[in-house]
């Protein structure tokens, strides 16, 4: 019979730990090891609803795993994770995920927002921390130090994601699109962008146009129009985006700047078929919706999102909306739990925290236990990015979120064109 895992190593330890057992209570002794695993999350600052999210996504997977028996090949290791936030500023980002990883994390995670995440991405690398980012669409973290590998200026790879890059949201974006125009028998022709001029919104906005250009789909980009990630006033953006005379509006938001942007949008009666985001947060999210209501009806974004016809997601959901005080399980709070799912499954197979030996174990990754919309179980390729990951298209219906494409993930049929109010 096989013996079980973790008993060679207990009985190689029985006559040391006699020694000193008069020391050390057999309660004690019995504890099962901690594995420390940093996140560095946005809780404070315009982004702090996102990053709260994330965080409680986070701490749910982690909860869920202990209780589970945590991880088994290491005789049950609990997950234990070891919180910090960025405030919304990368320089803190990476100061904080130095300071976790002093604090003895063995793994990190988290980031969110593109900018924190290289940050960190370059420190985990120098560190050689492990580190699965669970949130970001930025291409460059990974990318780059996939190149820098190849061209052998560095050893081995220790950052990966699990989050669909830029390409991925462009594409989609245009396809969803296309799709759902002719599915609603109409074609829009004018399509105006406004973004956030930071690296996220600048890669997700140039995606989206090469992803045009290469469908040749049959909508026109006639204008793209950059505002700034902290803007407190976009009237002068949103008034040159009327003067395009635009069938569809497509912003690349930042959440305090969703809620500017669509204020203003009706303040300057911008009357559109639609308004569609190619991908970003501010759009779904639960306190937007409740701030901006009736303006935020119908509203689309091809984002990543939870997908709620897996009995995984119905199971956490509630949950997770009583322990957050009425937040829906949404993008963030899904891709920060799967996230966290995706190392326990690593941990599982590596049976160490030995960061070259977990990095050998992301490489065999094809994990299936996830709970966002996807085309397949995570795994990671040469760049190490997960071609799996997908996006949906969300919609505002009756106040709350709903995907509505592509066919096989909808939860409800779309609204298109808008109504007129």
């Amino acid at each position: 019979m096989a013996m079980p895992v973790g008993r060679r190593a207990f009985l190689r330890g029985v006559t040391a730990s006699a020694v000193g057992a008069t020391a050390f209570p057999s309660r004690l002794r019995a504890q099962p090891r901690t594995i420390k695993v940093g996140m560095v999350s946005p809780v404070s600052g315009p982004m702090a609803e996102v990053g709260q999210d994330s965080r409680l996504g986070a701490q749910m997977a982690a909860e869920a795993i202990n209780a589970a028996g945590g991880i088994k090949s290491m005789g049950g290791a609990r997950l234990e994770l070891l919180h910090a936030d960025s405030e919304t500023k990368p320089e803190v980002a990476r100061s904080e995920a130095e300071r976790l990883i002093n604090s003895g994390a063995q793994l990190l995670t988290g980031g969110y927002h593109s900018a924190h995440v290289a940050s960190i991405a370059a420190l985990a690398q120098q560190r050689r921390v492990p580190y699965i980012i669970d949130i970001t669409a930025a291409d460059a973290p990974t990318a780059n130090i996939a190149k820098s590998v190849r061209e052998g200026q560095q050893k081995l790879q220790y950052v990966y994601r699990i989050f669909p890059g830029s390409v991925t949201f462009g594409r989609n974006a245009v396809r969803y699109m296309t799709e759902i125009f002719r599915e609603a028998g109409v074609s829009p022709k004018r399509v105006v962008v406004l973004y956030s001029n930071d690296l996220f919104g600048k890669t997700q906005t140039e995606s989206f146009q090469v992803a045009h250009k290469a469908a040749n789909p049959g909508f026109e980009i006639v204008d793209v129009i950059p505002y700034p990630e902290n803007a407190v006033d976009l009237a002068t953006e949103v008034s040159r985006a009327r003067s395009a005379k635009p069938d569809i509006i497509a912003p690349v938001t930042r959440p305090a700047t969703a809620i500017l942007l669509l204020d203003e949008l009706v303040k300057q009666r911008v009357d559109v078929m639609g308004i569609i985001s190619p991908g970003a947060p501010g759009l779904y999210e639960t306190r937007q919706i409740q701030q901006l209501k009736e303006r935020i009806e119908y509203v689309m974004d091809c984002t990543v999102y939870a997908n709620y016809r897996l009995p995984a997601t119905q199971r956490i959901a509630p949950e997770y909306l009583k322990r957050s005080g009425g937040r829906n399980f949404d993008a963030s709070a899904a891709y920060s739990y799967e996230g966290v799912l995706v190392i326990a499954d690593v941990l599982e197979r590596a049976a160490t925290t030995d960061p070259d030996a977990v990095v050998a174990a992301v490489k065999k990754t094809s994990f299936a236990g996830g709970v966002t919309v996807s085309t397949g179980p995570v795994v990671f390729n040469e760049t190490g990015d997960n071609p799996n990951a997908s996006t949906a298209m969300l919609q505002i219906l009756g106040q709350k979120p709903k995907v509505v494409w592509p066919k096989e993930a909808a939860e409800q049929r779309f609204v298109f064109p808008r109504p007129k109010s």
